[in-house]
């Protein structure tokens, strides 16, 4: 039993600066791969909406109807070279210090940073739109540069 031990320890020994080695050799490999990604693409800015769809004054749930017809109405003339929604659940404190807990859509809108001055207005009047039109308190929003590639 010693014996099995003790070649155990033996082959874990020998086989550990060779895991090392290749670890660390990743590792030094890993920042070329992320540079060669990095310079690929153009400047862009990817603005995130995020839309709750209960009601503080107790209202109906916005549906995903509701939220279908918002989109084809007020988005996609907006931003007709295409956007992702994706469906998600999450929590926010509303004006009343209740915690809601709601479905919610994640809007994801990427253009040009040269396009942000004439972006900026048309996200902000979608925001105000959906707030008045679903009583809510917010939809937040969440803007970083990125880099992309179609």
């Amino acid at each position: 039993m010693l014996a099995v031990a003790g070649a155990a320890v033996a082959v874990l020994t020998v086989g550990a600066p060779a895991a090392q080695a290749t670890l660390d050799e990743g590792a030094a490999a890993k920042p070329r791969a992320t540079a060669a990604v990095a310079a690929r693409g153009e400047a862009y800015l990817e603005t995130r909406l995020f839309f709750g769809t209960k009601r503080p004054d107790g209202g109906p749930d916005v549906t995903d109807a509701q939220f279908m017809t918002f989109v084809d109405r007020r988005l996609t003339p907006q931003f007709p070279e295409g956007l992702t929604i994706q469906e998600g659940r999450g929590q926010w404190r509303d004006s009343n210090g209740v915690v809601e807990r709601e479905r919610s859509y994640e809007l994801i809108l990427l253009y040009p940073v040269a396009e942000a001055r004439t972006r900026d207005p048309q996200i902000e009047r979608i925001r105000d739109a959906y707030v008045a039109a679903y009583g809510q308190d917010s939809v937040a929003r969440l803007d970083e540069p990125t880099l992309a590639d179609f």
